[in-house]
Formats: C-alpha cells, structure tokens, sequence
C-alpha cells in the first residue's frame, strides 16, 4: 500500500542510478524526424491542419504587428511540447512531468520574465498605462497600480498551477479509483472498469485543454507588451 498518494508521481525510474524519468519529455524528438519523410497519412494532415488554426489564432491574438514575425511558431511549440507530455502521462507506468512544477515553473517563468524586460526596456509608457485601467477614479489610482503589480507577478505561478494541478487532480482520481478494484466484487468490478474508461477520456480532453489554455495565456500575456 502508498504511503503517500502523491507518491504516484515521484522519480524513482532510473538504471544504474541514472534518473529516466524525464525521458518521456524528449521521446517526441525521435519521432518527427521520420514524420518528414513518409507519405502524408490522415493523421499527418490532421497535426498540419490543426496547426494551423492555431497559427491564425494566435496571429489574431497578437496584432497585426507581429504576423509576419514568427512570433506564432513560439506559441504553437509550445502548446505541441506540453500537449504531448499530457498524453505521455496518460500512458501506465510513464512518468508524467507535466505534473511537476520543475517542468510547468521552467516554461511559464522565462516566458513571462521575457515579455516583461522587454516590455520595460521597449514600452515604458504603455506597460506604466496598463497599470491603471482606463475610466479609474482617480482615488482608487494607487491601489490598482498594487493589484494589476501582484496580478502580473503571479502570472508564471498561476500559469504553472494551473497546469500542474489540472493534471494531478485526474491522475490521483483514476489512482484511488484503480486501488480499489482488488478488493471490490465483480459486479462493481465492471462499474468500476467503465468509470476508469470515462475518466481516461475526461483526461484526455483536459490534455488538450491545457495544453490549449497554456499557449492562449501566453499569448495574451506576449500581446500586453506591445
């Protein structure tokens, strides 16, 4: 028996000392090279369809300013990395790494500090104007300069959160839920079984829901600076 339910997701898979656990982040890498060179196939079309919406999107998202830039392709990386992480931990016995704040803090925290110095150093007087929204009475001035600074500070923790315990709160459930099933009847067996199967699907859409909400918010908070 666990003695700890978040045990599921420490590093303990490693070969002669060597930790693998974050080897599931990079096994993508070794699959897009051959993607190059095979016949495109439904699934091929569907990938290069789908980036593409995201293209337009996020172009939208970023002004005019930007589309001719390849600001876009940042995002659109971005969201293909964790998307593919999420799915890799719903594989049994991976190591899910979108579940840990080294991962989710190491992609949001550079981003954001990114978007920041260089709004600062470009944008001075807009960055200063977001700061106090527009129509502010003029006495409630100083404390929505305090709350819009602690709202843009924890953009890379709420960031990070968001995801980390997005994935978290299903993989537990589905780990209650399996931990059960020896000691339950075969009549609540199959009850149990289907459950598991609705949750993997439920799981599956919040894959690519965060994944999604990830790369939108980033987006937004790249479009604020210029």
């Amino acid at each position: 028996m666990m003695s700890n339910l978040f045990s599921v997701f420490d590093p303990s898979t490693s070969i002669y000392y060597t930790s693998l656990n974050w080897l599931s982040t990079f096994m993508g890498l070794m699959l897009m090279p051959t993607s190059i060179w095979l016949i495109p196939s439904r699934q091929y079309l569907m990938w290069n369809l789908l980036l593409k919406k995201l293209h337009n999107e996020f172009k939208t998202l970023l002004g005019k300013e930007t589309i001719n830039k390849g600001s876009t392709l940042i995002f659109i990386s971005l969201f293909s990395m964790i998307l593919f992480n999420n799915f890799m931990g719903l594989f049994p016995y991976i190591f899910t790494s979108t579940s840990h704040l080294t991962l989710t803090l190491t992609l949001a925290l550079p981003l954001w500090l990114s978007f920041m110095i260089f709004g600062w150093i470009n944008n001075t007087h807009h960055m200063l104007a977001h700061l106090v929204p527009q129509g502010t009475p003029s006495i409630l001035m100083p404390f929505m300069v305090c709350i819009e600074t602690i709202s843009n500070i924890i953009r890379p923790g709420t960031l990070a959160v968001r995801l980390t315990a997005n994935m978290i709160a299903g993989h537990l459930l589905l780990t209650l839920l399996g931990n059960n099933g020896p000691s339950m009847s075969h009549y609540l067996l199959s009850v149990l079984i289907i459950a598991q199967i609705a949750l993997l699907i439920l799981e599956s859409a919040v894959a690519i829901i965060q994944s999604y909400v990830f790369a939108v918010l980033s987006t937004l908070y790249s479009s604020e600076v210029n």
